[in-house]
């Protein structure tokens, strides 16, 4: 094989190397906008030109051969160069450009994100944002996200965060259901009655309060185990079901924020605080790479600017 024999194959071996890093070909395709198809036959073309077998195949996933591995490895180092010498050029506009792809919470996303993205847009008018709304927690280096907003406790430490805000879990439920069966004035009255909750073990849910203030240093949390007519795997589906009467429900802050601000729904249990069921902080997290574009890090900038108060009723 001569250098122009190999130089045909410069694209086939960055293929391999975003194959191995994604660890499907559907998920190498997507990461690099082609079909499935193309990317299995250049893979393939690569084996023959090679004359050996680069990538394990089973009817669940791939995997590199040793020869498929050794020769990422041999020039993935090469092609990070490129591209890093590539990106500094493209900086040397001074304008912010290019796709960011991002995954976030449904809720968080249909209330607060996409309503503040507008702004963001129209100020930056060569970057376009590609939204992922899911409740799933997506692997973002290897699904090719540049940015994942999380709902969590805690965030990998292999990534780059930065806290937003802090958040809250909130009881809640309308007028028409209180008149209807009482107002609970302490967790426990929870089990007597309709509560919205997510699905759990049996069928049930289960949440647990802390006091907002401790009469005893020692005091423990109370758990109750709640049921009701509906359990959904999403907060907004809860909330719209309390709003709907059918139940008391306990939402993150954001999801309610904007039902009990307009009065639909109202907030029960003020000296309590549910903790557990939903995470206390809200992050924005990016995969470690030497380089960010200044797209992301305008994007970054600008959802600090906008989550840094929190979401208050």
């Amino acid at each position: 094989m001569d250098a122009n024999d190999i130089e045909n194959l410069w694209i086939h071996l960055r293929w391999l190397t975003v194959l191995a890093e994604q660890g499907s070909y559907t998920a190498a395709a997507a990461r690099l906008n082609v079909s499935k198809a193309a990317m299995s036959q250049r893979i393939s073309e690569l084996e023959r030109a090679a004359g050996v077998q680069l990538v394990k195949r089973t009817t669940r996933s791939i995997g590199l051969t040793e020869a498929g591995q050794r020769l990422v490895e041999s020039t993935r180092a090469q092609y990070d160069q490129i591209a890093a010498g590539f990106f500094t050029v493209k900086e040397m506009s001074g304008v912010a450009r290019g796709l960011i792809r991002v995954t976030a919470p449904v809720s968080l996303a249909r209330q607060h994100l996409i309503p503040n993205m507008s702004k963001f847009l129209r100020a930056n008018p060569e970057i376009k944002v590609q939204l992922e709304m899911s409740d799933r927690l997506a692997s973002i280096s290897t699904e090719g996200y540049d940015l994942a907003i999380r709902h969590s406790e805690h965030v990998p430490e292999t990534h780059v965060a930065w806290k937003l805000c802090d958040t809250h879990s909130v009881i809640v439920a309308t007028r028409a259901y209180l008149e209807r069966r009482g107002r609970p004035r302490h967790p426990s009255d929870l089990q007597s009655h309709d509560c919205l909750f997510y699905p759990r073990a049996a069928g049930r849910g289960v949440w647990t309060f802390e006091p907002k203030i401790a009469h005893k240093p020692s005091e423990a949390p109370i758990v109750v185990t709640v049921d009701g007519s509906l359990s959904a795997n999403n907060s907004e589906a809860l909330r719209d079901a309390a709003i709907d009467d059918l139940g008391i429900a306990l939402l993150p802050d954001f999801t309610a924020q904007h039902a009990v601000r307009d009065g639909r729904l109202e907030v029960l249990l003020d000296d309590w605080r549910p903790v557990g069921t939903f995470a206390s902080q809200l992050y924005v997290i990016r995969p470690y790479a030497p380089q960010v574009s200044r797209a992301v890090s305008l994007l970054i900038a600008y959802l600090r600017e906008t989550f840094e108060k929190g979401f208050v009723f």
